[in-house]
């Protein structure tokens, strides 16, 4: 069974910083590329980052500079480091997975942060 377990939500006042993770079970954790959603009450679940299994990044203009994704193969887990956090980075954030060759994907039950102006 897959699982992907979000953590590190919460509540921070705008210019501050959080650090999500999501441990993966179930899968082969290195073959995966791993990525963090977001979305926020009644908009579509945008990209907020992704990290392919050989460490390649992407992240839409929105949090370049200032969220950072990175990745432990050992421990299967994922990470989002988010610096100078704006109010309108409030959302439920979600972890997911997709395989490389099965393009399969999983998501995690989500993480909310809230940011206070």
């Amino acid at each position: 069974q897959v699982q992907l377990v979000e953590s590190g939500g919460g509540l921070v006042q705008a210019g501050g910083s959080l650090r999500l993770s999501c441990a993966a079970s179930g899968i082969i954790f290195s073959i995966h590329v791993m990525g963090w959603y977001r979305q926020a009450p009644g908009t579509q679940r945008e990209l907020v980052a992704t990290i392919t299994s050989g460490g390649s990044t992407n992240y839409p203009d929105s949090v370049k500079g200032r969220f950072t994704i990175s990745r432990d193969n050992a421990k299967k887990t994922v990470y989002l480091q988010m610096n100078s956090l704006r109010p309108e980075d409030t959302a439920v954030y979600y972890c997911a997975a997709r395989g490389t060759i099965t393009q399969r994907e999983y998501w995690g039950q989500g993480t909310q942060v809230t940011v206070s102006s």
